[in-house]
């Protein structure tokens, strides 16, 4: 069963390249502030403007780096089947000890659809695999009976759920065996998610707060449900501030850039922020003390 709380790494960028010098000092920093594992090349990746091969690389990137001190889910997903099994091969090949991937976006296929295609990931690489569902990006919502349906699979150990709907989870938890993993996939949902049955998030803005998402969680689980609830109470208008600034990741790179971790670089479609949302954030930052890293402050 996947536990904790994971960081959802941005890919950053310089001059137009990923800049791995600054991956680097990502991940570095997070596995010392105490966070439980890291998922490279998901959408907070920019993984559909990644290249095959940059793909590749900052999975095996991050799983060199990690040097298995924390554990890797590689986001794998694709709305190309062919595809999602290639990158799911790869990830293993690599040593990453999981994979994510998301509902095929565009094409909006069935609830049988769904089920071929995940069932053939799973088929063909013998790799924990977390569902991912996000009706928002995907285009189509994962039924609960769709993902009962695929948590049969040995290699389908839980889902990532950021439909936004609660009724659904306690449906997930209800139909699922008690060791499929439910995973928060919004971090603004992360503690409604831990009182049905969810065991952890993969969160974006663990990037800012890893020690402090990780103990929310922990303090859940351990049944201090008091502290995870002043926790997620204390940073919630931080992360409300950076998950509605555009679309996910401009609001945590540009967070990050602000902090001096990252360049403040997009790829297209993408683009910065306005000048009035980027100091919402550097307000917000101001006011939690996370204008400088956590690590680096006095």
């Amino acid at each position: 069963m996947f536990r904790g709380a994971y960081t959802a790494l941005v890919t950053p960028f310089k001059n137009g390249q990923v800049d791995y010098v600054a991956l680097e000092a990502l991940i570095e920093n997070q596995i010392s502030q105490g966070i439980e594992g890291l998922v490279p090349c998901g959408t907070t990746g920019e993984s559909p403007t990644l290249t095959e091969k940059e793909h590749g690389d900052v999975i095996a990137f991050t799983v060199k780096t990690a040097r298995k001190r924390v554990p890797v889910i590689a986001g794998t997903g694709s709305n190309s089947t062919a595809e999602a099994i290639e990158l799911t091969r790869h990830a293993k090949q690599v040593g990453a000890e999981a994979a994510l991937l998301a509902c095929p976006y565009y094409n909006k296929p069935s609830q049988r659809g769904l089920v071929a295609h995940f069932t053939a990931v799973a088929d063909a690489v013998a790799i924990p695999q977390i569902l991912y569902n996000i009706p928002g990006r995907s285009g189509i919502n994962m039924s609960p009976e769709t993902i009962y349906e695929l948590s049969k699979h040995p290699h389908i150990d839980g889902v990532k759920e950021a439909s936004g709907n609660l009724e659904q989870m306690v449906k997930i938890k209800n139909l699922c065996e008690p060791d499929f993993s439910l995973i928060s996939g919004d971090d603004t949902l992360t503690l409604p998610i831990l009182a049905v049955g969810g065991v952890g998030v993969i969160s974006v803005t663990a990037h800012l707060i890893p020690g402090e998402t990780s103990r929310m969680i922990r303090s859940y689980l351990e049944g201090n449900a008091e502290e995870s609830r002043d926790l997620f109470m204390r940073y919630f208008d931080l992360v409300k501030t950076i998950m509605s600034t555009d679309a996910n990741p401009v609001g945590i790179k540009t967070a990050l850039a602000l902090r001096g971790q990252i360049q403040e670089e997009f790829r297209l479609p993408l683009v910065p922020p306005s000048d009035e949302a980027r100091e919402a954030i550097r307000v917000q930052l101001d006011k939690h003390g996370l204008l400088t890293p956590a690590g680096q402050r006095r």
